[in-house]
């Protein structure tokens, strides 16, 4: 036998290590490692860990197998990878019902286990013993299984497995948002049993996520059936949070050793090479002791002043671990790898040589990694007194499998055995390098020719859906409804994709299909969606969000593509809309904010873009993979020929053939402002009286005068303006009048009946049914007789004034419920009795026997077509010869069927089939829905958002939206504070947090609307620019709301009314400039646009004429005090006033209030007192820590007040941090120091005749107390401070700092009161 070469040699001393240590423990007939000699389970993370070696030795081998007993060798040793990672996919395959379970509910309950037996594979812990849900031992199997299949492994075996697998990637694919147990088993660090979202999770599943993408299970013997299909969305998402998250660990735990697996090795999931180095120098300056790392701060594992007889600890202990933590070698290994990738030997070597000292040598001389190092119970004192002084002992296991895998592949590459490629063929490690700058290329589609000749005029050219033919444009909702087949498998029990979302990322690629080719269009442009898609401005200001994120976001093959269809929906006034004009040209210029784009056509992108193939579209579990699935082929044939092809509607206008009678009107006016809450005039913003809702209601349900039957003659005046009365068009351009609306789904004449019942049934699937509960309405005591209730209908019928329309409506919908049937009322000369009689007994037709849908699918064509009072005649309609003016055609219809010779019948059906269904009842809702539909139309947008609320409609991205302020750690909280205010801290269902909102602001639907529209405007933003959202925790978008009010109010210098009229009237785009505005602190102004919309103006610009007033107490007196002054009055108080509504607080202001609460027996706020005790349970970063304070100062209803106690915290911190004092003695009463600090600034005032003068400062004492009991400043100022004192600048000397410090001197007993003393503050 030829001598072995030196590496030879080395490599047969590793292995048999890796024999004696590893494999020598690996279960025969499983392949499960157990967790030691006395515990059989087996742990999926510690068992992926403990075969890496394994693997790494197994690739070495492979290189240099130049005899057959070393490729015999290399054989074994990948067996035994390819043994233990099939046991793993057997034992979750048991659990493949809780996998399907988990997709739905999400429960920690049904997730799959930690740990299995390693002699049988099956559970060994129920699943509520045990902290079973843990995301990033699930993803380290998947990006594991990805590399070694990758480095040529045969791990999975058939198709079925693949099912498995890609339903393992849904399991893990909403990482983001899904609160576990972690990589330590913990959840919350007091081990409550609490799961939170922690980052070690997000980050390993976005790797596997990654890692998984477009992978082939077989390797390169496989076919489209065994690819693995990931949404980048996802992957994306999850990268979104772990980088608003990083160096953080999760609410409990402010750091953790375990995120260098995230950085590093194995899951190199950090894009960003600066915020790895920060989490890496963090973890390094507060964890790394001598022997190791701590897991994190204050964990009591294993320590000697652990109670070891109960799992959970009492939260005041948690202080007795500081400085005492465990230390673990593991995370030298981790080091040691991580610099290896980094290519940093220098580091490699120290952490080798560190990691050599703290290692214990067995008997036969090898060296073996210890679990951790505790201090000895006897020393305890000592660590305390001086931290990293004492000698350790070994506690737990020796060796410690896991780090002693680790050991040996750090060895392997030091030594050159291995390079780091080896380890990672999916080159992870090269995801932090700088990438290119991405061309997103653009595609724009006009729906019909009239269309692309109008582009054309602008010398913009494109091509109609028809001439892009081969390739198909749909919709984003058809592409995720494709996507619900993938991992579907009838033998497993397993049902696809659950999740209906699809991102941009998604739609921005070219989709195969056999030998069609999909483009999709983004899921923003969907028009059946909610009404923010009706505002173009809004639309465009998305995509060119959109265009930006993605030139960040895009990391796939090819170039991204934005496909966008321009429709006749888009028009304004049958003109193409100058906003989009520009766009456009700006698009063909190559360049939009920044970003290089490039405009084009379908065809000439074809080779530069990525096409995904759809192969598991395929039938393959019937044994046809090359033919589609029966259901996808319905699906397509039904819904695809005519997503967008040419169909023509009901023309909604007519209105002309009314009989100009006299207009009765009876007066309903302001029925919808009654409900309004926005409170801008209270001097103290928030705040309402105790019962803000009482006297709201009681409007509802007082019948009015007029309604009793002998007041017919009350007139009201109604402004009608021009716009308001759209211009009608006679029937006849029925056809070419094209409009597609939510929820409609016209039909041509000629389809035959089944597809129309096919249709609605689908409609039906799409709508969103509101629970009737929802909107619970006060019925009237008094059920009024028909005929007042005839009385309204038929006005409504009459006027064409939308705002009169909708508050008749919200009249009849707080008097007689939302399903009241209004079909056959209000005619004067019915033709028959039978017309009303047979409307209602229509409503107990077999077709309508489900009274949801009944209404929800009735034909919505006819419902529009009714309430639009447009007089939709039946063809031929010969018997019934008064000329009703028919809003309820369709009872009308019903009639007519009865009357009609059969001869007339069939020379009207063809029109009336599908258009008026029979025996349909038109309830007020539906009546609505014509409103809300017009409303859109005409951009009346408080009509819009006051309808879309009684229509209970939701936001569709709501759940989402909230989602992705959650996941970023902020919370969000809604409705009026300080009565009403609700707190969301966890994701909800759409229909929980529909109900919520709706409850949190009682009937005023308006700003229920407004306030799920501003969600979803912060959720852009939080995505898009979340420097926005520094220093801010909770999102209280009631107050924001308000501060919205009070800026409207401010710039056009009007009332509260007006002002929150102006505000719920403002268009979408404009509502989230608005926001911007807020969010980011600019100056802006109100510049007033035709039809009297308003639109936002930043200050910059020119056109505006500065003027401002001091901040909005009563008008009247104010106006008395100062008159419009110059522009720097009224700026701090403003301010203060954004600030505090924002929750903004200064950099570190929470962790340094932990040091003030450390030298003081608490802090009182508002009647909260923050105790010394939570320093005891909390870190001064942790996140529960600034919950706890932030919660506190929220009890403040006026946000400049709280802005200012945020002030005098600051002040105290300051005194801290000098160490002015040893203690800050009691309980310190914060609205002490800040009234105290009031009182200084009126004394100084008076002695300089500053402008409080005129307010607070000139009452002599006599009258100042009646005055404070009065309970009202001259100057309405919030919470008795002087409007003065809100608008001086902190610094200077007369600012509110010189006072809030001399308050504390003067308040606080502590600093000593004479002697000099070292002014630290300035």
């Amino acid at each position: 036998m030829r001598s072995r070469s030196n590496s030879g040699v080395r490599l047969d001393y590793y292995q048999r290590i890796v024999h004696r240590l590893i494999l020598a423990h690996q279960e025969p007939v499983t392949g499960l490692f157990p967790a030691s000699n006395v515990n059989s389970h087996a742990w999926i993370r510690d068992n992926v860990y403990c075969i890496l070696a394994v693997w790494g030795l197994s690739m070495a081998y492979k290189k240099i197998a130049d005899q057959d007993e070393d490729r015999a060798k290399c054989y074994e040793l990948e067996q035994s990878c390819v043994k233990l990672m099939r046991g793993l996919l057997m034992a979750m395959m048991n659990q493949k019902d809780k996998v399907e379970k988990f997709k739905m509910t999400q429960s920690p309950y049904d997730s799959l286990h930690a740990k299995y037996s390693s002699k049988n594979g099956l559970p060994v812990v129920g699943d509520n013993e045990w902290g079973h849900l843990q995301i990033d031992a699930v993803s380290l199997y998947l990006l594991i299984l990805a590399q070694m299949t990758a480095s040529g492994l045969q791990i999975v075996f058939s198709l079925d497995e693949v099912s498995f697998i890609q339903n393992l990637v849904f399991y893990i694919e909403s990482a983001y948002s899904i609160p576990d147990y972690g990589i330590w088993e913990r959840g919350d660090k007091t081990n409550h049993g609490e799961p939170e979202l922690n980052a070690s999770s997000i980050g390993m599943a976005k790797a596997a996520l990654e890692a998984m993408n477009e992978l082939d299970l077989f390797g390169a013997r496989g076919g489209p059936a065994s690819v693995i299909h990931v949404l980048a969305d996802e992957a994306h998402k999850c990268q979104a949070v772990l980088q608003s998250m990083l160096p953080r660990e999760s609410n409990s735990k402010e750091l953790d050793s375990g995120l260098l697996c995230v950085i590093g090795f194995p899951a190199f999931a950090v894009d960003d090479a600066q915020l790895i180095h920060n989490t890496k120098d963090a973890i390094l300056s507060r964890l790394q002791g001598k022997y190791g790392c701590k897991r994190f701060l204050r964990d009591g594992y294993r320590t000697p002043k652990e109670d070891p007889s109960r799992l959970y600890y009492e939260r005041w202990e948690l202080r007795m671990f500081e400085n005492i933590e465990c230390e673990w070698p593991l995370f030298y290994c981790y080091l040691i790898l991580f610099h290896a990738f980094q290519n940093d030997k220098r580091s490699v070597e120290e952490y080798a040589s560190r990691l050599e000292k703290i290692m214990v040598r067995s008997e036969d001389g090898i060296l073996l990694v210890p679990e951790s190092y505790a201090v000895p119970q006897d020393l305890v004192g000592f660590e305390y007194q001086k931290p990293g002084s004492q000698l350790r002992e070994v506690v737990g296991r020796c060796p410690f499998l896991w780090g002693q895998s680790l050991f040996i592949l750090g060895r392997l590459l030091q030594e050159g055995f291995l390079a780091v490629g080896e380890l990672d063929p999916l080159n992870r490690r090269l995801g932090a390098q700088k990438k290119p700058d991405v061309v997103v290329q653009v595609v724009i589609i006009a729906e019909d020719n009239e269309i692309r000749d109008k582009l054309a005029e602008h010398d913009l050219h494109v091509q109609t859906i028809a001439e892009v033919a081969p390739i198909e444009v749909q919709p984003a909702r058809v592409l995720s409804h494709l996507y619900t087949y993938l991992g579907r498998n009838r033998k497993l029990g397993l049902s696809g994709r659950k999740s209906r979302d699809v991102g941009i990322l998604s739609t921005s690629k070219l989709y195969s299909l056999k030998d069609r080719i999909f483009a999709f269009t983004p899921q923003f442009a969907d028009l059946s969606r909610f009404y923010i898609a009706s505002d173009n401005e809004l639309m465009i200001d998305i995509l060119k969000g959109e265009i930006n994120f993605l030139k960040s976001a895009w990391d796939l093959l090819g170039r991204p593509l934005v496909t966008l269809v321009l429709k006749r929906i888009h028009l304004d006034q049958d003109k193409i809309p100058l906003a989009m004009i520009q766009t456009m040209r700006k698009l063909k210029s190559g360049y939009i904010n920044g970003t290089r784009v490039m405009l084009g056509s379908l065809k000439d992108f074809l080779n530069t873009s990525a096409i995904t193939d759809l192969s598991f579209l395929g039938s393959t579990e019937d044994g046809y993979p090359d033919r589609l699935h029966p259901d996808v082929q319905t699906y397509l044939d039904e819904h695809l020929l005519r997503s967008f092809s040419n169909r023509s509607t009901m023309n909604l206008r007519g209105g002309q053939l009314r009989p100009r009678t006299l207009r009765r009107r009876m007066s309903c006016k302001g029925a919808i402002k009654k409900t309004r809450s926005i409170n801008v005039d209270s001097d103290n913003l928030g705040m309402e009286g105790p019962s803000p809702l009482t006297e709201r209601r009681l409007s509802s349900i007082v019948p009015p005068p007029w309604l009793q039957a002998n007041k017919q003659s009350h007139v009201s005046v109604f402004a009608t303006t021009p716009e308001e009365g759209p211009a009608s068009s006679p029937l006849q351009h029925l056809g070419n009048e094209l409009s597609v609306r939510e929820n409609i789904y016209p039909v041509d004449p000629h389809h035959s009946r089944s597809a129309i019942d096919r249709r609605s049934e689908f409609v039906r699937q799409q709508e969103i049914t509101v629970p009737k509960i929802l909107i619970q309405r006060h019925r009237a005591e008094t059920n009024f007789a028909e005929t007042e209730v005839e009385e309204l209908i038929a006005m409504l019928r009459e006027t064409e004034n939308l705002e009169e329309q909708g508050d008749i409506l919200q009249y009849l919908v707080d008097t007689q419920g939302l399903d009241f049937n209004t079909a056959g009322l209000g005619f004067k000369n019915k033709s028959d009795d039978n017309a009303t009689a047979s409307a209602n007994n229509a409503a107990a037709a077999p077709n309508s026997s489900d009274p949801d849908n009944a209404v929800n699918s009735s034909s919505a064509i006819a419902i529009a077509t009714a309430t639009a009072n447009s007089n939709m005649h039946c063809i031929g309609n010969t018997s019934n010869a008064s000329n009703v003016s028919s809003s309820s055609n369709i009872s009308s219809n019903i009639s007519n069927h009865n009357n009609m010779s059969p001869h007339e019948n069939n020379h009207d059906s063809s029109q009336s089939e599908g258009m008026l269904e029979e025996g349909r009842v038109v309830t007020v809702r539906d009546l609505l829905k014509g409103l809300y539909e017009k409303a859109c139309q005409q951009k009346l947008w408080g009509l819009v958002r006051h309808t879309a609320g009684m229509l209970g409609k939701r936001v569709e991205d709501l759940a989402k939206a909230v989602t992705d302020l959650l996941v970023r750690q902020k919370q969000v909280t809604v409705g009026m504070p300080p009565n009403n205010e609700h707190t969301i801290t966890a994701p909800l269902p759409e229909v929980e947090l529909r109900q919520l909102i709706h409850d949190a602001y009682g009937d005023d639907e308006s700003t229920a609307m407004l306030t799920q529209e501003l969600m979803v405007y912060l959720a852009m933003f939080i995505r898009t620019e979340p420097q926005l959202f520094h220093e801010m925790l909770r999102l209280r978008v009631g107050l924001i709301i308000q501060v919205m009010a009070k800026e409207l109010s401010r710039t056009l210098n009007c009332d509260g009314e007006a002002a929150s009229e102006h505000l719920l009237n403002l268009s979408p785009f404009e509502m989230k400039n608005l926001l911007y505005h807020i969010l980011s602190g600019k100056e802006f102004a109100v510049s007033s646009v035709a039809r009297g919309n308003l639109s936002i103006v930043s200050c910059k610009s020119s056109r505006v004429s500065k003027k401002s007033q001091i901040g909005l107490g009563d008008p009247e007196g104010e106006d008395a005090l100062v008159a419009t002054i110059d522009d720097r009055q009224g700026q701090w108080l403003r301010r203060r006033r954004l600030d505090g509504a924002l929750n903004r607080v200064p950099r570190d202001f929470y962790s340094r209030v932990w040091t003030v609460l450390e030298k003081c027996q608490g802090l009182a706020i508002e009647g909260r007192v923050l105790q010394q005790s939570l320093t005891q349970e909390m870190t001064p970063g942790e996140l529960k820590f600034a919950l706890e304070v932030e919660t506190a100062l929220n009890q403040i209803p006026q946000p400049e007040y709280r802005q200012l106690v945020v002030e005098a915290l600051m002040v105290l911190t300051l005194v801290t941090e000098h160490n002015m004092v040893p203690t800050l003695g009691g309980i310190i009463y914060v609205e002490h120091l800040v009234h105290k600090a009031n009182q200084l600034f009126l004394e100084d005032q008076r002695k300089v005749q500053g402008d409080a003068t005129l307010c607070c400062a000139k009452i002599k004492d006599g009258k100042e107390q009646q005055q404070a009991a009065s309970g009202m400043l001259l100057c309405g100022g919030a919470a008795y401070i002087c409007q003065h004192l809100y608008d001086s600048a902190p610094s200077g000397s007369y600012g509110t700092m010189t006072y809030m410090s001399r308050a504390v001197a003067l308040v606080l007993d502590c600093v000593p009161k004479h002697g000099e003393m070292e002014c630290a503050i300035s």
